[in-house]
């Protein structure tokens, strides 16, 4: 009967910081400012949710690194521009300086994004409507490229339309 009280939901042992993160970065990369935000809301100290991040670190099951990598690579992948990249690894808590070197290093052409992006949602008709140009454009923007950019890609559409 001891046996069946120790299983019940009272008696459970809660797991290890170390062992949550663990189980946490089996799934997906993580950075470490999130580690810690979710450690921290599943009720682990400051103290036991650092030294468990310590020691991932230490391990190579967590790295900065490696996660903001992955992130750009599968958010570029899903047609979002640098600007969104840019904050979305601001907010992870990478420095502006090694977010430039991560957005260089991928060598990705932001124009020939932008123009595949346009291509996906709206179709290879290029738009002389002046609204309609305004709402890719607007498209493009919430997708996180740079204004350069979407005109760059939407002045070129409208240069093939006058081809036709």
């Amino acid at each position: 009967m001891s046996r069946q009280r120790d299983k019940s939901g009272d008696e459970k042992s809660k797991p290890s910081a170390y062992d949550k993160a663990l189980g946490l970065l089996a799934r997906r990369e993580h950075s470490r400012r999130e580690l810690k935000l979710k450690l921290r809301q599943r009720g682990y100290e400051g103290e036991e949710a650092g030294a468990a991040l310590d020691r991932l670190g230490e391990q190579r099951y967590q790295d900065d690194d490696r996660f903001a990598e992955a992130l750009v690579r599968n958010r570029s992948s899903q047609g979002y521009g640098p600007q969104r990249l840019r904050a979305e690894l601001k907010s992870h808590g990478l420095s502006d300086a090694r977010i430039r070197e991560l957005l260089d290093a991928a060598e990705i052409d932001w124009t020939a994004l932008a123009a595949a992006q346009l291509r996906r949602r709206y179709g290879s008709a290029a738009s002389a409507d002046p609204a309609e140009r305004v709402r890719r454009a607007q498209f493009l923007l919430r997708r996180g490229f740079a204004a350069a950019t979407v005109r760059n890609v939407t002045h070129a559409e409208v240069d093939e339309a006058a081809d036709d």
